[in-house]
């Protein structure tokens, strides 16, 4: 998932920018910061799941 969306926003910036939208860029950083914390997250409690015995 965390893939799709690195991979998936750079098209989106240039979608929404072919389209006009460009202004909506901006408002990527509060969508995508809280995404990548909240899956690095995700990978922290899994790691900690599989040290766990």
């Amino acid at each position: 998932m965390t893939t799709a969306l690195c991979c998936l926003t750079p098209v989106l910036v240039v979608l929404l920018g072919a389209i006009g939208l460009s202004a909506l860029v901006a408002g990527l950083d509060y969508v995508l910061l809280p995404a990548l914390g909240a899956f690095a997250s995700l990978v922290v409690y899994a790691l900690w799941r599989l040290s766990r015995p």
